[in-house]
């Protein structure tokens, strides 16, 4: 059940308009394509918080265990039923179906991030591994949650393409090319000579055609998006971007960029993070959310735009800090660029979820366009290249 009263921010909607968009968002699919959820850390009690740190401490030398592991943790207890935040803020947000990430930095990474993701699946009798667009109107139909099981970088792959058959086996259906920095496959969009695509690369991605995993390019150069688009004879995707012409970051994509996905019948994952989509990540709000979402509108149509919060974390507020001051700058973030502590006004907790379906109704969204937004185009994109 949708909460209804915390949390809404005021798009100045009135009572008729309020009980259309919860009645919308609880019978719509709903697919948050970069979903770092279902916690946060306004939903994680402080006393947990506190025992995190205190078992974390006799790592604090190892800034990158150190950094990761509150997370992991969070991830064990939850599990284990010790926080129950985490069942109730996904059904609180509506959200039907969201990615379930993998850890592809190292193979070691690798492996313990697929125990863990499978761990999830085995713990939870309300959570189904979705594979396919079918599992994920099954799951809407039965009142249970669908994960997506996806990747944001490649190099535990180096040039091993049997291990991409082996993570589609285990249920990988979206892969990002490259994580801002140079790899195997292209430039990154951190990466200062916009190289695009290698040779490999357009091996890759005619591999990825082939088993049906979506490409996702969010954290892709301009060229290798570019390329990505131009080789790729599925639709390609941004699972989570904004617009660079409203705010010119290297996370953001240029129109042409945007133009280019949609043309391959993609869809573009607008954001939730602060310090990419406005000057001032301590006065960001869904405003600015959907100002992001009526560019891409406007610029290649609402069949083409979708959701990708991508914030806030199931991590905790120190932990956060600790991220950017240690660990951001080490994935290619520039010093005190990495995401931290602030949230976008009306998505503290992923149980406001709502505030997508509130907010694109008060621009005057049709029903029927909020629905593709805020789930139904993603679901179209990944039964056409998943089944």
């Amino acid at each position: 059940m949708i909460n209804s009263t915390e949390g809404l921010f005021d798009f100045g909607l009135n009572e008729q308009q309020e009980r259309r968009a919860i009645e919308l968002h609880e019978n719509s699919i709903v697919i948050d394509m970069l979903f770092q959820g279902p916690l946060s850390p306004k939903a994680i009690p402080d006393q947990i918080s506190d025992d995190l740190k205190e078992k974390c401490e006799g790592f604090a030398d190892d800034p990158m265990t150190y950094g990761r592991m509150p997370s992991k943790l969070i991830s064990q207890l939850a599990k284990y039923g010790n926080i129950p935040q985490f069942k109730e803020e996904w059904f609180a947000s509506g959200i039907t179906a969201g990615n379930r990430q993998l850890n592809l930095s190292d193979q070691e990474s690798m492996i313990l991030s697929m125990a863990d993701v499978q761990a999830q699946f085995d713990a939870y009798d309300w959570l189904v591994k979705a594979r396919n667009a079918e599992e994920i109107r099954d799951a809407k139909k039965r009142n249970l949650k669908a994960g997506m099981i996806s990747a944001q970088e490649t190099d535990a792959l180096a040039k091993n393409l049997e291990l991409v058959d082996a993570l589609y086996d285990f249920g990988l259906r979206m892969l990002q090319l490259t994580y801002n920095n140079q790899n195997q496959i292209g430039a990154g969009c951190a990466e200062k000579s916009n190289a695009g695509l290698t040779n490999f690369g357009i091996h890759f991605i005619e591999h990825l055609n082939q088993l049906g995993v979506l490409i996702d390019t969010s954290h892709c150069g301009k060229q290798t998006t570019l390329d990505a688009c131009t080789y790729s004879k599925q639709p390609v995707i941004a699972s989570h971007t904004g617009v660079s012409n409203i705010f010119n970051h290297m996370r953001c994509k240029s129109d042409e960029e945007l133009k280019a996905i949609a043309a391959t019948g993609g869809v573009i994952g607008v954001f939730a993070m602060p310090w990419f989509i406005h000057d001032d990540p301590n006065d960001t709000s869904m405003n600015h959310v959907l100002d992001h979402i009526d560019y891409v509108v406007n610029l290649v149509g609402v069949d083409h735009v979708g959701i990708g919060t991508d914030w806030p974390m199931s991590d905790v507020t120190w932990s956060l800090v600790y991220f950017k001051e240690h660990i951001a700058p080490k994935l290619g973030f520039a010093k005190g660029n990495g995401p931290s502590t602030e949230t976008v006004k009306g998505l503290e907790k992923y149980s406001y979820f709502i505030n997508f379906t509130r907010g694109l109704m008060s621009r005057g969204y049709s029903d029927q366009d909020i629905e593709k937004i805020i789930g139904g185009n993603w679901l179209n994109v990944f039964e056409e290249v998943c089944g």
